[in-house]
């Protein structure tokens, strides 16, 4: 036991002194150049206990606010609170599962005197160190896919949402626009570099979600309003993967980790940032749905009922700067699997990284142009890739890494303390991966999918101005 004991000090003291080295490094190339020293380090580089935060409370809710009113109407008030708390804690204790896991990886490498050095971890190599090739097949498929058709949906919120400060382009022409706007993204080298726009974006995000909130209650209720949700099972399934999807922003856990100087430290933060986030979510969707109910069922994005005034304008410019940040958050994964695909990823020109990246604005691009449904395509993507991408094979990840005694004896991280027994811990990811599976997944699956055939038979594909009032040209008599 003692020899043990001492083996599994000595991978967590390796481990914490190579991230205390890199640390060191990143100190002395800053104090190489006092003279941009400040500036570079407030506005560039990244990588404290607080940029972690931020990171993770800016890219958990961006766009997903304006659907959530939508959601509400679909579900009800009282379920689309307890959802939101639900799938909140759930998707902190995922998080917490893929930041030990990234640790257990980092730690063994460290061991074996691995260096990282201009080199990003990501999610499906550490699948791929622990469990084997087959989990990080699974688990790039997984996540990549993800990743794009986040990306994809930033761009389309976009259009969506500039189309209520100037209607005289419609959203696809817009879509056209933000693409090369979001493309831009291909400069910003890693998550390092994201310090003053995630706590840009959570400021502008907070804006809005105010807005949302006050614009509402001062609007009153409309004239006849009703609040009838849930009214089918199909609506209902439909905005609870809303909502998982909302709290499933987590795919881009190990590269924000891999960004901090201690990622050891991470462990808690996604649930302290999920807690900001309730502060936003929940009082402007239960506002919104207060005043508007059931109308909102024909208005996926909350915009398009409140009145025209500044205060709206400055909440859509705030949440399309926003949306440009979030879709980089999206993006960056993709874009070092890309640079290591073409064997790019070691190279330290910003640009030749950023030439080498932008292939993969494409195909994001061309899909956002081909399904424009702002909202149903948030709980499509919710109930087909969330689930299993940062819900079940995290869970399983966790069960499989640790199903062996040895395994848990040497943990470079060992239970939490609201959890102190590995039974617990098991049972707690069983629980997740049932209840996501036959919840998220299956019903869900059924509900958004559904919902999502019906946009196209509705719209069709490459909607010109998708949920658009019709303009008195299109009206013939």
């Amino acid at each position: 036991m003692p020899g043990k004991k001492q083996a599994e000090g000595a991978i967590v003291e390796s481990f914490n002194e190579s991230t205390e080295n890199e640390e060191k490094e990143v100190e002395l190339e800053e104090k190489g150049d006092h003279s941009i020293f400040s500036v570079k380090s407030l506005l560039w580089h990244g990588g404290s206990v607080y940029d972690a935060w931020f990171s993770c409370a800016s890219n958990q809710v961006a766009q997903v606010l304006l659907t959530l009113p939508y959601s509400f109407s679909q579900m009800g008030m009282l379920s689309g609170i307890i959802l939101q708390i639900f799938y909140g804690v759930l998707g902190s204790w995922t998080a917490y599962l893929i930041s030990v896991l990234y640790i257990e990886y980092r730690s063994r490498k460290e061991k074996e005197n691995f260096s990282f050095k201009n080199h990003v971890i990501q999610w499906f190599e550490v699948l791929d160190g622990l469990l084997g090739p087959y989990w990080k097949a699974i688990g790039l498929a997984f996540n990549c896919t993800f990743l794009l058709f986040g990306s994809v949906i930033q761009l389309i919120a976009c259009a969506s949402n500039i189309y209520y400060i100037n209607d005289k382009l419609d959203k696809r022409t817009w879509t056209y626009i933000f693409g090369a706007c979001c493309a831009t993204t291909v400069f910003i080298p890693s998550f390092h570099n994201y310090r003053i726009w995630s706590f840009l974006g959570l400021a502008m995000t907070t804006y809005t979600a105010w807005y949302l909130t006050i614009a509402s209650l001062v609007h009153g209720q409309t004239e006849g309003v009703t609040h009838q949700g849930p009214t089918k099972l199909v609506l209902y399934f439909t905005g609870a993967t809303n909502i998982l999807y909302t709290f499933g922003g987590h795919a881009v856990t190990v590269e924000i980790m891999h960004a901090m100087w201690k990622p050891q430290k991470f462990k808690s933060i996604y649930l302290l940032a999920t807690l900001y986030v309730f502060t936003l979510t929940i009082p402007s969707a239960t506002s919104v749905y207060w005043a508007f109910g059931d109308q909102l069922l024909d208005h996926s994005n909350a915009f398009s009922l409140l009145p025209h005034s500044a205060w709206r304008d400055a909440a859509v410019i705030l949440m399309l700067i926003h949306q440009f940040i979030t879709f980089g958050f999206a993006c960056t994964p993709l874009y070092f699997v890309w640079e290591k695909v073409v064997g790019m990823h070691d190279t330290k020109s910003i640009c030749l990284r950023a030439v080498c990246r932008l292939p993969v604005v494409i195909p994001i691009w061309f899909l956002a142009i081909i399904f424009p449904f702002f909202g149903p395509i948030n709980s499509a993507v919710g109930s087909l890739l969330v689930s299993f991408t940062v819900y079940i094979i995290p869970a399983l990840a966790h069960m499989f890494t640790y199903k062996s005694a040895s395994a848990r004896k040497n943990a470079a991280e060992k239970p939490p303390f609201f959890l102190p027994s590995w039974t617990a811990v098991y049972a707690l990811n069983t629980f997740t991966i049932i209840w996501v599976l036959v919840i998220g997944f299956g019903l869900g699956g059924w509900a958004s999918m559904a919902n999502f055939i019906k946009q196209v038979d509705t719209f069709g594909l490459f909607a010109k101005c998708y949920q658009c009032p019709p303009s008195p040209s299109s009206v013939h008599y």
